[in-house]
């Protein structure tokens, strides 16, 4: 009997462990909170001026999977835009009122909604394009984004144009606001990105052995 058992718990393991991702034989899991970031463009220069959103809701689309596509496409995340940090409590409150206010509704929305992996180089980050279906001031747009996985960590980054969103109000208010710290040049292109920790479980389990 303990025989039966214990081969059945290794075919278990085992069959757990054997899936195809893109980690490869392992089973991915999400762990903690997605953050998202964002740098702005400021003066004929243009100096990159960087923060995140303190309000982000995530929804995943499962919890864990064979791959990222299993466990990303379909996910999506609701900013809050009041919420935007900067670390300058002033700045702050200027994007909050004359750059976000301007716009129809304060709340971002994103969506996953297509995955495509690079080919697997040794020893290297995965990397690919992962494409994020972006509604900002009730217009929808799907954004390409790189990403990059490593060390537990995907990282996406993209960019944007404000007035491919029709936020032309929003840009004109924040380059009103900060006419003479952005030297008269706000800059409509900005960087986005996300980053959450995924985590390869049931990894290389090797066959329990029968007891003799």
């Amino acid at each position: 009997m303990n025989k039966v058992i214990i081969s059945t718990l290794a075919v278990l393991f085992i069959a757990l462990s054997v899936s195809a991702n893109e980690k490869g034989g392992c089973v991915l899991a999400q762990v903690g909170a997605v953050e998202v970031n964002w740098t702005g463009y400021k003066t004929p220069k243009k100096v990159g001026v960087g923060g995140t959103f303190d309000k982000v809701t995530y929804t995943p689309i499962a919890k864990d999977g064979d791959n990222f596509r299993s466990i990303l496409v379909g996910s999506s995340v609701v900013i809050d835009s009041s919420s935007v940090n900067s670390k300058n409590e002033g700045r702050d409150e200027k994007l909050a009122k004359f750059f976000f206010g301007m716009m129809s509704d304060k709340n971002i929305n994103a969506k996953i909604v297509d995955i495509k992996a690079d080919k697997k180089v040794k020893d290297a980050p995965r990397t690919g394009i992962v494409d994020v279906e972006i509604e900002m001031n009730n217009v929808k747009k799907t954004v390409p984004m790189t990403y990059s996985f490593s060390n537990d960590v995907f990282e996406a980054k993209g960019t944007i144009d404000i007035l491919d969103f029709s936020a032309n109000k929003a840009l004109e208010g924040i380059n009103k606001a900060c006419f003479d710290l952005h030297e008269g040049k706000t800059w409509s292109e900005a960087q986005i990105g996300f980053k959450t920790k995924i985590e390869a479980v049931l990894c290389n389990v090797e066959p329990l052995k029968e007891s003799k």
